[in-house]
């Protein structure tokens, strides 16, 4: 199709495109609307697809052939158009209210406004410094591959020296359903009380208990806009503790498949160190986009940008799940999330992939990275031996600034790899240590708490003195 397009912006987020399409185009859009419709409808006296236009515009009308040809151009058009001006377009583009309609014989011009990602700039644009885990296996992350294994087998006994359940206790209840919650109703119950998979309202109604002491907890379940009283009572029976397993070559053996602890450690380091192979790289690009997100200068990403990052988002959660053979409502339930959390959460989550996308184009502009025929051709070139047939699609389909577009931002993501300063840390013992020092920290006064333990001691000094 022969075109002339023009891209003015507008503001920030928006581009004004003036396209122009040739007469003879016209023309022959305005002779497919004509043949669409006398295939689409019956005419008397007239075979299917024959009728000819005096008729056709007789019963249908003139303008509203024109208003289908005038439509039928725009949308043949608007791939073109977007791919010569190599604008990524994030919401379909705006003819207006009321476009013009074609003419025969006569040029066809129109105008659309065009959401596009805003183009921002960056507080710096000097490489980031990053931290990374060494490349070898670590005795602390050998350890806590080894600890999770124990976990697998893992039994609880009653703790008799417990008398009060805490947050993270695990607990035996009796429990009766007074209303909503059904499910946790019976005898003898086991909770793991800072399990993820229980109501956060239960395990905070528990925690505090003694033993034989019964109670009734109340909440408001709210789940999918929907709220849901919840009632019930219970009596904490038991207090169990969690017992590990001791790791000795005997066990090792027996439940592992190893001689010794030493080849447990072993195998654990090689599985360890492969794996490392293929995330590690992953990690740093992670890494450092994360980094260059921080530093975009943008106060809000606007909403159409927004919708955009959060449907791709979600259209790849999906997919993932589909290839698992898993359903949206299976992912959620064996997690014990509630799907507005989850929302809420791929809403963050798109935040923070917006920003650091408009990042990468910011360093992309900023270093004139370039995205070539061959760079896309080798890009489709991966998928297969089809692949021109793919290009061909996309081409037809408007898609290709989106590729030149991801082209340009992986450039700048190997370019910040490549620059990047690298501190290697043993990030696993790192947060053990900061585990460690965390509970032997004192723990916290409350405002209220110390208020009513001031009162007390001006009490008690108050007291002494008038004694």
């Amino acid at each position: 199709m022969n075109i002339t397009a023009t891209a003015d912006k507008t503001t920030n987020d928006k581009v004004k495109i003036t396209v122009t399409v040739s007469a003879t185009d016209v023309d022959a859009a305005i002779d497919g609307a004509y043949k669409d419709i006398a295939k689409k409808y019956a005419f008397q006296g007239f075979r299917r697809g024959r009728a000819p236009r005096p008729v056709i515009n007789g019963i249908v009308g003139k303008q509203a052939v024109f208003a289908q040809a005038t439509e039928d151009l725009i949308q043949n058009v608007q791939p073109q158009m977007l791919d010569e001006l190599d604008i990524v377009a994030i919401s379909k583009p705006d003819y207006g209210e009321d476009p013009k309609l074609v003419e025969e014989h006569k040029d066809f011009t129109v105008e659309a406004l065009v959401s596009v990602p805003p183009v921002c700039e960056l507080d710096t644009y000097d490489a980031p410094s990053i931290t990374m885990p060494p490349e070898h296996a670590t005795d602390a992350e050998i350890d806590r591959q080894i600890d999770q294994l124990l976990s697998y087998n893992t039994t609880y006994e009653e703790d008799k020296d417990a008398k009060q359940a805490t947050e993270s206790s695990v607990v035996v209840l009796d429990v009766k359903n007074i209303e909503g919650l059904p499910e946790f109703e019976g005898s003898a119950r086991q909770f793991v009380l800072d399990s993820p998979y229980i109501p956060q309202e239960f395990a905070q109604g528990v925690t505090g208990m003694k033993l034989d002491e019964s109670k009734e907890i109340s909440w408001v379940r709210k789940e999918d806009k929907k709220e849901t009283p919840v009632k019930v009572n219970v009596t904490l029976k038991t207090l169990k503790r969690a017992v590990k397993p001791e790791l000795t070559d005997e066990f090792a053996k027996k439940s592992m498949g190893f001689d010794t602890v030493e080849k447990l450690r072993d195998a654990i380091k090689e599985e360890i160190e492969n794996d490392k192979k293929t995330s590690l790289p992953s990690l740093k690009e992670d890494r450092v986009v994360e980094a260059m997100g921080e530093h975009l200068k943008l106060d809000e990403v606007p909403e159409d940008y927004q919708k955009q990052v959060f449907s791709e988002l979600a259209n790849e959660f999906l997919s993932q799940l589909q290839r698992q053979g898993a359903t949206l409502d299976m992912y959620l339930a064996s997690r014990g999330i509630k799907s507005d959390d989850f929302l809420a959460d791929l809403h963050v989550q798109a935040q923070e992939r917006a920003r650091q996308s408009l990042a990468l184009n910011a360093i992309a502009n900023k270093l004139n990275l370039e995205a070539t025929e061959a760079d896309v051709e080798e890009e489709f070139k991966s998928v297969g031996k089809d692949y021109k047939k793919q290009m061909a699609q996309f081409k037809k389909n408007g898609q290709m600034p989106a590729i030149r577009e991801s082209i340009r931002r992986s450039k700048a993501v190997k370019w910040l790899v490549e620059n990047a300063s690298v501190e290697v840390v043993d990030e696993v013992a790192q947060a053990n240590k900061d585990a460690e020092k965390k509970a032997k920290a004192p723990k916290k006064t409350s405002k209220k708490s110390a208020d009513k333990a001031s009162s007390k001691g001006a009490e008690k000094k108050t007291a002494k003195t008038e004694k």
